[in-house]
C-alpha cells in the first residue's frame, strides 16, 4: 500500500474516533487537500477493498481496512513513544518524525522497538 493511502486510512480512523461519522469533506478539511484529491484517494481505497462509501457519503472501513488503520495508528503511537523516550524530543517532533518513519520501517525493527518499550516499562514498575 502506498504511503498516501496509509495516511488516508489513519486520518479516517482518527476522524471516526472524533466525529463518529466521516465524509470526504471532513478528510479534506483536516488534511487541507482539495475535494478532487480526496475523492480520487477515496476511490482508490474503495477499489482496494479498504473502505465502503454509503449513498449518504459516509465512509466506513471494511474489516481489512479497519485492521490496516488500527495497525498504522499503533505503529505511529509506538514510534512516537520510542522517539520521545530515546531521543528526548517533544511530542510534536516525535509525532512528525513517526509519521514519516511508520511507512518505511521493517517489521523486524518495529517489533524490536515494541519490545524495547515493553522492557523499559517493565523495568520501571
Amino acid at each position: 500500500m502506498q504511503e498516501s493511502s496509509e495516511n488516508y486510512l489513519e486520518t479516517i480512523l482518527l476522524l471516526k474516533r472524533d466525529l463518529g461519522k466521516v465524509r470526504a469533506i471532513d478528510i479534506a478539511k483536516v488534511l487541507n487537500y482539495s475535494k478532487p484529491s480526496v475523492s480520487r484517494a477515496i476511490s482508490i481505497l474503495r477499489d482496494e477493498g479498504m473502505i465502503e462509501v454509503e449513498e449518504s457519503g459516509e465512509i466506513n472501513f471494511t474489516q481489512e481496512g479497519k485492521d490496516a488503520a488500527d495497525q498504522l495508528l499503533d505503529k505511529h503511537e509506538t514510534l512516537t513513544t520510542f522517539l520521545m523516550m530515546t531521543a528526548d524530543v517533544s511530542q510534536e517532533i516525535a509525532e512528525s518524525d513517526a509519521c514519516r518513519m511508520e511507512h518505511y520501517i521493517s517489521n523486524e525493527t518495529y517489533r524490536g522497538i515494541q519490545q524495547f518499550i515493553k522492557d523499559v516499562q517493565e523495568y520501571h514498575k
